[in-house]
């Protein structure tokens, strides 16, 4: 009878035993629940005492932080779509720009315009591939030839008719800005290519002086864009097109 008696005191022992080692260890290690702080958040504990209180306490400025996180993160998301917005608008007023005008002369010189003035480039330079009537008089123009060794840099580029974003090889910068090389740091490189790469009109550069304007991995869906306004526009005008 004695031993059926103690058995469940023994139980009852163990358990409480149980319960001191996990407040020991707790005692012992009081940054805890930083460390896991969803354990924190799901305890249910009554809130009439001191130490209930503290931790309801802990458990309250968990979810502050969070809420704080997601806060930041919804500005965010915020404002990044306020700045496409603005991009959209800009993309489609350069589209309409270069639709308006008369000549492929005057469309070039209107891509220019909007890229330095609507999109800020600090430096804006354009290669041709073949000879456009009313251009002789501008520094950010180029004439190269397709078959010309210079453009070998840029094969791949033309190839693929991705935008590149960066800071461009050296050799590719050398033909892009020649002597003003050292006032870009990155830049957005344009190819001007027909759809389903037909033919290549030629290149459209950005360049900036801030190292972080353009970057590898940013987005290129509105610079796709522009570089395909462009190059549907002065196809009004080749007779070959």
């Amino acid at each position: 009878m004695s031993d059926v008696i103690r058995e469940p005191g023994l139980r009852h022992t163990e358990e409480k035993l149980g319960a001191h080692e996990v407040a020991a260890f707790l005692r012992r290690h009081p940054k805890f629940l930083q460390q896991f702080p969803d354990l924190a958040v799901s305890l249910v504990v009554p809130r009439d005492d001191g130490p209930a209180a503290s931790l309801a306490s802990y458990q309250l400025e968990v979810l502050r932080d969070k809420n704080r996180e997601l806060t930041r993160r919804l500005h965010e998301l915020f404002a990044n779509a306020q700045e496409n917005e603005r991009l959209a608008v800009r993309t489609h007023q350069l589209t309409l720009a270069l639709m308006k005008q008369a000549d492929a002369a005057s469309t070039v010189r209107a891509m220019v315009a909007s890229l330095s003035e609507d999109f800020q480039g600090d430096l804006v330079r354009v290669v041709l591939f073949d000879e456009t009537a009313g251009l002789d008089d501008v520094d950010w123009l180029q004439v190269i030839a397709r078959g010309d060794a210079r453009l070998a840099p840029f094969r791949d580029c033309l190839a693929e008719g991705e935008p590149l974003c960066g800071r461009l090889q050296p050799e590719k910068n050398v033909v892009l800005y020649g002597g003003r090389v050292e006032d870009v740091q990155s830049s957005a490189l344009l190819p001007l290519v027909a759809a389903g790469g037909a033919a290549s009109l030629g290149l459209v550069a950005v360049g900036s002086r801030d190292p972080n304007r353009f970057y590898p991995g940013m987005g290129t869906l509105f610079l796709r864009m522009m570089a395909e306004s462009l190059t549907t526009a002065l196809q009004r005008f080749d007779p070959g097109a």
